[in-house]
């Protein structure tokens, strides 16, 4: 039962990501009067289609991709089963023109195939933003940084904290809720300034000495020796909160991907989709919110890969339109094919690289 259950979740849990993706493409597509042939979930054998509005819409068989393909007009002719456009292609000087008119991708301009190949990530962002808004609203309480309590013999009591202060920096940096007030403490003991407001004055607490929590034999436990005040569940606290824990995926999120490219950790250190799967199996097993939470960093996750300036990637691909965008020509079609034949090949390379890991890892 729990493997089917972690098999449904993995299907769901990817399937979602990768469809707000792919349907971040389509909307911006088909809102920029491109023609999209085919709107795909998953790759290999087909298991069911249908056609509406020009389109073919397909479930395929794995579920590790998608795709929307846009074919050239001559493309168009000879393939089979494809329904042609609902109008004759025509050419728009309007940026962004909120109509469907069948023109080729390629007939687009430079700034409407950027916005075309931006959104997927677009929405996986904004997936990843809803999902942390749920997790956030489905909170007990929300932790503000007013202090309401010290545990015993607490050091920042001691070295000028005191009860009712409402913490507004540590070391200069602004903290706004429970979440970002704890990441500023690094589980050791140490001094750090901190700007308060007590009463209705702000002042500056110059050498605050944060210790860990520790329990009856000295062993260090979650949290700091100071506990905060929740604060009420409004919209503008919620929201807050929400954009903390966005922000917190994503640094740790770009944080990962530089250490990968600046070589402090190797490739050895990634994880592939039996990985994540591996994951969510470990999710279910403490219950929805973890498995939220995982969807949410892997959602994240793919936005943020996706525009990176790596070939086959939209972030090559966006390089690209950029420089014709602003210089008015296009990169040379050879050039472009040449770099993501390369990039697709590397990245299938890395790709079977990290799944022989996870293997390796669970067996």
């Amino acid at each position: 039962m729990t493997a089917l259950l972690t098999g449904l979740v993995s299907v769901l849990v990817f399937g979602v990501v990768i469809l707000v993706h792919e349907w971040g493409h389509f909307w911006a597509a088909r809102h920029c009067g491109i023609r999209v042939e085919e709107f795909s979930i998953g790759f290999g054998p087909k298991l069911f289609s249908w056609h509406k509005n020009g389109t073919r819409y397909t479930l395929r068989l794995i579920p590790l991709g998608g795709y929307n393909l846009f074919s050239t007009p001559e493309e168009a002719e000879n393939a089979e089963s494809i329904v042609p456009p609902a109008a004759a292609p025509k050419k728009k000087k309007r940026l962004f023109p909120l109509v469907v008119d069948g023109q080729e991708f390629e007939q687009a301009g430079a700034w409407q195939r950027f916005f075309v190949t931006l959104w997927g990530a677009v929405m996986n962002f904004l997936l990843g933003f809803v999902v942390l808004l749920i997790l956030v609203f489905s909170m007990e309480n929300l932790g503000g940084t007013t202090v309401a309590q010290f545990v015993d013999d607490a050091t920042s009591s001691a070295t000028g904290l005191q009860l009712g202060d409402t913490i507004l920096k540590v070391n200069g940096e602004p903290v706004h809720t429970a979440n970002s007030l704890s990441q500023k403490f690094d589980g050791t003991a140490k001094q750090y300034t901190m700007t308060v407001l007590r009463g209705d004055q702000v002042v500056e607490l110059d050498s605050v000495t944060v210790s860990p929590t520790t329990d009856e034999e000295g062993n260090i436990v979650s949290g700091v020796d100071f506990r905060v005040s929740a604060v009420p569940k409004t919209l503008p606290n919620v929201l807050v909160q929400t954009g903390e824990f966005f922000q917190y995926y994503s640094t740790a999120i770009l944080g990962s991907f530089w250490q990968l490219a600046t070589g402090q950790v190797g490739v050895d250190q990634l994880s592939g989709p039996i990985g994540t799967v591996s994951a969510v199996s470990q999710a279910v097993q403490y219950g929805w919110r973890d498995v939220l939470s995982l969807m949410a960093l892997l959602t994240i996750n793919v936005g943020i890969f996706n525009l990176l300036p790596i070939p086959a990637l939209d972030g090559c691909k966006l390089l690209f339109l950029l420089f014709e965008g602003l210089s008015g020509r296009s990169v040379p079609q050879k050039f472009q094919i040449a770099v993501n034949t390369v990039g697709m090949v590397l990245l299938l390379w890395l790709m079977l690289l990290v799944t022989m890991q996870d293997i390796t890892r669970i067996f």
